[in-house]
């Protein structure tokens, strides 16, 4: 298994806009004020085939599910090269059944955007669309015995619902590194 680090974009930067169709239907705009969330929106780079991404997945379910009537939306978006890894095709994303948006990002200008490196990458931005966290969601990986608990994404998001500063003190998040195309 790869091990890829996030890049860490720097704090305070804004939001990349996109446009991308969401397998569920439909498309996402953002930021837009129908996509992003009261106090702020949770962006996840993650893919299908990915076993960091496999092992948070429950953990990324219930973050939505306990954050989203709290003022945050979560969006998570796919930039993998499909054609060398199908399992990650929008018909195969489409099968996650995701309460949140899973968008494409088929020309990978997105990803690029954010600087996303690794599936998964977080991306915490505030209710003015600045970024406040990207790192880790916990200290858990694939086969290291610690528990998955999304301890240090939601310290950060309990500090946004709450409308205060997030700790600077950040950990890169470790995954599978994207599948850029050729």
């Amino acid at each position: 298994m790869a091990r890829t680090p996030s890049t860490m974009l720097p704090l305070g930067t804004i939001m990349p806009s996109f446009d991308l169709p969401n397998v569920n239907g439909g498309s996402i705009k953002a930021p837009d004020s129908d996509a992003t969330g009261e106090k702020g929106t949770l962006v996840m780079f993650i893919c299908n085939h990915c076993p960091y991404v496999k092992h948070v997945d429950e953990e990324m379910r219930q973050l939505h599910a306990d954050y989203k009537h709290r003022g945050i939306e979560t969006i998570a978006i796919m930039s993998n090269d499909v054609v060398n890894y199908p399992d990650d095709s929008p018909e195969k994303m489409a099968q996650q059944r995701y309460a949140f948006p899973y968008l494409y990002d088929e020309t990978q200008e997105v990803a690029k955007a954010f600087q996303a490196a690794c599936t998964p990458d977080f991306f915490l931005f505030d209710a003015q669309d600045k970024l406040v966290y990207r790192g880790q969601l916990d200290d858990s990986r694939p086969g290291n015995g610690v528990m998955v608990t999304g301890k240090d994404l939601r310290a950060a998001m309990d500090a946004v619902v709450a409308g205060n500063a997030v700790s600077a003190d950040q950990v890169p998040s470790l995954g599978c590194n994207i599948k850029w195309k050729a």
